[in-house]
Order: C-alpha cells, then sequence, then structure tokens
C-alpha cells in the first residue's frame, strides 16, 4: 500500500532549545491500546533492516530511572541533535518518507529517532524501553521521537528541544508507538486521535 499525500506528514523536523536539565519526576506511563498499523516508513525500514524488526525483548519490566540513565538520556539526546542536520527525506533521497539511520550527518525526525535508540540500547538499555513513537504537533503535522520507559514514567527524546520531557509535558497527541515485546509490531496509544501517519494494513 502506498502511502497518500496525507501520509506524507512526517517531513523536515528542525532542531531547537538548549539543554536546560531539571532532576527527572514521576510521570505517568502511556495508556496503550491494541496492535495497530504500522507506518510506512517503519515498514520500508524492516523489509531493508529485517534483522532490526524480529527483536523479541523477554524483560518487559520497566528500566529503572537513575542519575546515570538520566545523564545518558541527557546526554544523547544533546549528542545527537547537534551532530544531526536537519534535512527532509525529499532532499537527501528524493521521495517521501525514508526511515534510516543518519550515517551521512543529515536526517529528519524518525532518524534522530533511529540513532537515539541505537545509542542508547549500545549503552544497555533495553529495546523494550526505547520504543519509537509517533505523535502530531500542536499544529496538525506529523512527528516522531523517542519514548523511553522507565519505573518513574515515560520520557520523550525530541530532535525539536535537548530537553527530555515527561511524554504529558510536551502538548503532543501520541498516536502509536513500538510494541514493547515484538520491534516490528505498533500499538495505539488510547489518548491519540485518528492517525494521519501513512500506514501498512
Amino acid at each position: 500500500m502506498l502511502p497518500s499525500p496525507m501520509a506524507r506528514t512526517l517531513r523536515l523536523c528542525a532542531v531547537a532549545g538548549l539543554a536546560i536539565w531539571a532532576a527527572p519526576a514521576s510521570a505517568g506511563a502511556m495508556a496503550t491500546g491494541g496492535l495497530t498499523s504500522q507506518p510506512i516508513g517503519h515498514y520500508d525500514f524492516c523489509k531493508a533492516n529485517p534483522t532490526e524488526c524480529s527483536i523479541r525483548p523477554t524483560d518487559l519490566a520497566p528500566v529503572k530511572m537513575t542519575d546515570v540513565l538520566w545523564r545518558e538520556l541527557s546526554s544523547v539526546t544533546t549528542k545527537v541533535n547537534a551532530a544531526v542536520k536537519p534535512m527532509s527525506d525529499l532532499d537527501i533521497y528524493g521521495k517521501d518518507e525514508v526511515w534510516a539511520y543518519p550515517d551521512k550527518g543529515v536526517g529528519d525526525c524518525e532518524d534522530y529517532v533511529l540513532e537515539k535508540r541505537r545509542e542508547l540500547n549500545g549503552m544497555g538499555v533495553s529495546l523494550a524501553d526505547l520504543l519509537i513513537t509517533v505523535l502530531r504537533k500542536p499544529d496538525g503535522e506529523g512527528h516522531a521521537v523517542l519514548t523511553v520507559r522507565t519505573d518513574q514514567g515515560d520520557y520523550v527524546l525530541d530532535n525539536l528541544t535537548d530537553k527530555v520531557r515527561q511524554w504529558d509535558e510536551t502538548n503532543y497527541t501520541f498516536l502509536k508507538r513500538q510494541a514493547i515485546d515484538n520491534t516490528g509490531r505498533w500499538v495505539s496509544i488510547r489518548s491519540g486521535q485518528q492517525v494521519l501517519v501513512g500506514a501498512v494494513q
């Protein structure tokens, strides 16, 4: 199934914000629903990287929030946001909706997410706690962030700010995210509205 024009919502995501860190406070966890459609960009990413999308984490308990983890989340956010130049898929690849690691130093929002996920997983954080998440910004534009599940709630790593924030302090409408037990599946987020991001049924 090809994405419709409306599906092409994950576009250039500008980097903004300064590193302003606050001590982590307890946030609630996102309320997720059942299985839902996979974004077309992730579907194509999985076809190109099948091993990335067939991982079944066994320890599904959220990671424990510690001072060390908080510093890692903050450091990776700042590092990746600074290292990757924002550029649209159309400008990079000549087509919409390409999810890829920003190995050439350019990418859009989901590419920042993939890199942060890769780096944090390399530091020992389980993929069950590093979830690609699709949402709608207040202006209605589609966007992607990395959700980190912790025992103190869910936190968002975003290329639009260097500040690690609780998910419910973002003014975003969260739509869906990867399932915690299968990196190739997606679940709905109960507070989300109609999904506007291209998907494979």
